[in-house]
């Protein structure tokens, strides 16, 4: 054996006799195995997460109408309230008028709506009048059926003598009075028209005259003087006429006993509809002529800092142009971006956290977890949720896009 062999064979005896030896231990540990158990040892790690500081809402603003700006009531920094006119385009008169001529339109809908209501509820109020007018109608148009009756039987058959004898009696009376009213006129006869007493007894011997007349025009139709089948035709014609008006008076009558007439009521109520569907037409036409006027005011939808104004007297905006962007900073919030799919299983809403700047290293803040979104992204190859988390400290040297680190605390 050469003295360059026999470091070789020396190594070969070392390696066979440490192999001896683990296989020893090997077959011991495999026997002890049932007695003695090592335990898997679990790494005790913490969730962390980059994000981004962002203010606790935003919002960038636009006109809807196209327009030459004439007013802007902000500059950047100022904070304003939600509802606050941050900037008005011009071109207002013609939708001024508008409104103004709506508003007239509503109110003459409303004003033609409560009449019509009035109208419909009088009705009601009046029935018991309207019932004893249609009580009166009946007895007058019965009444009027009665004497165009005696009249055409006074035409159509001969008149009794006693009829006859009185008619000449009350003829001879007035006749009698009529002369009386002669005798008293003639002495005045010639006095001048303003005569007061002239004129008394004028009047008088007029009224005699008028009742002589009729009481000889009586006798005439009596005694068959004025009996023409024209005066027949005539009389009959009025009979017709007055049973047609006492049956409709009866009609009328039965109609209201049950309530207000319905025709009357249907006609009411289509006139209540009718103005309803006016008013709800022209407040419809009122709030559009008003958005129309609205839509010319750029209005601020959160309470909060303007933090960036586009905006120049005079220049020309058209719809969906952003012009103003609002911050509210009252609180600060947290946006991971890269929580991944096996942390987010060990995160929780409400959890604790701690936030340390990138800017502000020496800087630790307390946060917690307000959300954790349920939609995933891919980023850089991960599987990612956000998670929005509420910072309970202020800084003043924190700013809004601020990178942190976030440490979710067990």
């Amino acid at each position: 054996m050469t003295t360059n062999q026999f470091p070789k064979l020396a190594l070969l005896l070392v390696i066979f006799g440490l192999a001896l030896a683990a296989c020893g231990r090997v077959g011991g540990a495999a026997a002890d195995a049932s007695a003695t158990e090592v335990p898997i040892a679990v790494a005790d790690t913490q969730i962390v997460a980059e994000g981004r500081l962002v203010p606790r809402e935003s919002v960038e603003l636009s006109f809807v109408a196209s327009g030459q700006v004439t007013e802007v009531l902000v500059k950047e920094g100022d904070q304003v309230k939600a509802g606050d006119v941050l900037a008005r385009l011009g071109n207002r008169e013609q939708m001024e008028a508008n409104i103004a001529a709506a508003q007239l339109d509503v109110l003459a809908a409303k004003q033609e709506s409560l009449d019509a209501q009035q109208a419909r509820v009088a009705l009601d109020d009046n029935l018991p009048q309207a019932q004893t007018q249609a009580l009166e109608a009946i007895t007058s148009a019965r009444d009027a059926l009665h004497g165009a009756e005696r009249r055409l039987n006074s035409l159509s058959s001969p008149a009794d003598q006693a009829d006859i004898d009185s008619a000449t009696a009350s003829m001879v009376l007035a006749r009698d009075v009529l002369d009386k009213a002669k005798d008293d006129f003639e002495p005045y006869a010639n006095k001048p028209e303003d005569n007061l007493v002239r004129a008394v007894f004028l009047n008088r011997l007029a009224e005699a005259q008028r009742a002589y007349d009729d009481t000889v025009r009586r006798l005439n139709r009596l005694d068959g003087v004025i009996g023409s089948d024209f005066d027949i035709s005539q009389a009959q014609a009025e009979m017709e006429i007055a049973q047609a008006r006492l049956e409709q008076a009866q009609k009328d009558f039965k109609t209201l006993q049950t309530g207000p007439d319905p025709e009357a009521v249907a006609l009411a109520e289509s006139r209540v509809k009718t103005s309803e569907g006016r008013i709800q037409s022209a407040e419809a036409a009122l709030a559009a002529a008003e958005a129309a006027l609205a839509d010319l005011d750029l209005v601020a939808t959160i309470a909060g800092t303007v933090v960036n104004l586009d905006l120049i007297l005079g220049e020309q905006v058209t719809p969906g142009t952003l012009v103003v962007q609002l911050a509210d900073f009252s609180q600060w919030y947290v946006e991971t971006d890269n929580l991944t799919e096996i942390d987010v299983v060990n995160a929780s809403t409400d959890q604790a956290v701690s936030i340390v700047p990138d800017a502000l290293p020496d800087v630790q803040l307390s946060g917690q977890v307000e959300s954790i979104g349920d939609v995933y992204e891919e980023k850089r190859g991960d599987v990612t949720y956000t998670a929005r988390i509420l910072v309970n400290e202020v800084d003043p040297r924190l700013r809004w896009g601020m990178t942190v680190v976030v440490t979710f605390e067990k």
